[in-house]
């Protein structure tokens, strides 16, 4: 499965980026200047995003559509992702990511993702979760 990763641009704590998918429906659109090459392998993939030089989140891509003045949306489910936090570089645009070196999904079954995101980051660097 092949996977984009993208700085979450502005935001300064994991509650922002939350708050930037709330009442937007079942999807989103985020506009980008050029259509991915490998677009067809990325619909059911994942958008990562990275927050202070950490990949966090994810969210499914569905799609991706023509948009005005030759651009593309890349359409997103707005259901987000946990993620077990992983140190990523930041970069402007997106990048791909491979399969394998995408992080895993923070599940319930471990308490991880009730946990506040900074505690979460640093337990991850220590390699405790």
């Amino acid at each position: 499965m092949l996977h984009l990763t993208k700085v979450a641009f502005g935001a300064t704590s994991m509650n922002e980026v939350l708050g930037w998918w709330a009442n937007r429906g079942p999807e989103a659109r985020l506009t980008t200047r050029y259509r991915p090459k490998r677009a067809d392998e990325l619909i059911g993939g994942s958008l990562f995003w990275i927050l202070k030089h950490q990949l966090v989140t994810r969210t499914e891509i569905l799609g991706f559509e023509d948009a005005p003045a030759g651009k593309t949306n890349i359409v997103v489910s707005t259901a987000i992702v946990r993620v077990r936090p992983i140190p990523r570089r930041a970069h402007q645009g997106w990048r791909y990511l491979e399969g394998p070196d995408a992080p895993l999904d923070l599940g319930s079954h471990n308490g991880a993702g009730e946990m506040p995101p900074e505690l979460v980051g640093e337990l991850s660097a220590l390699g405790l979760i």
